[in-house]
């Protein structure tokens, strides 16, 4: 077995680094690989991303639509057909984190009404589609809205 200072890389797997601006003979002496003159040759160059060479850059000239409001509240959805699956009498957003329905507690829950209850069981959400509420209603359940 060989020794720890007889250890070496195999051959052509390491190169050297490549050493810029040290003359003619190394490849990159000279202008270092980088062109002739202008903007991008000078040190300390840093040209903006989107930057267009004083032309209107594309994201000034196209026209800007929508709006995203800042209070938007994101809810955490869960259907009716998903409540049937879970084999409680009462159901809360501890419960459905606890199976992994929902990824977190500090999002509001809100029930929407796609598929069908075939049960009676108390939902506990911050929201609840009219459709959903029904469902639950009609199959002998009852809601309540947290918060």
């Amino acid at each position: 077995m060989g020794e720890l200072h007889e250890l070496r890389p195999n051959p052509g797997s390491h190169r050297d680094r490549k050493r810029i601006g040290r003359g003619p003979g190394s490849g990159t002496g000279k202008t270092s690989g980088r062109g002739h003159k202008g903007q991008k040759a000078r040190s300390g160059a840093s040209i903006p991303a989107g930057f267009e060479g004083g032309q209107m850059p594309l994201q000034r000239r196209i026209p800007k639509v929508g709006f995203t409001p800042l209070n938007r509240v994101e809810f955490q959805v869960v259907n009716v057909r998903t409540l049937d699956e879970v084999d409680a009498d009462e159901i809360t957003p501890e419960l459905l984190k606890a199976r992994g329905l929902i990824g977190s507690l500090k999002e509001p829950l809100k029930i929407l009404g796609d598929g069908e209850l075939t049960r009676a069981v108390k939902v506990s959400a911050h929201a609840f589609s009219a459709s959903a509420k029904t469902k639950i209603e009609a199959a002998g359940g009852s809601t309540s809205v947290l918060g």
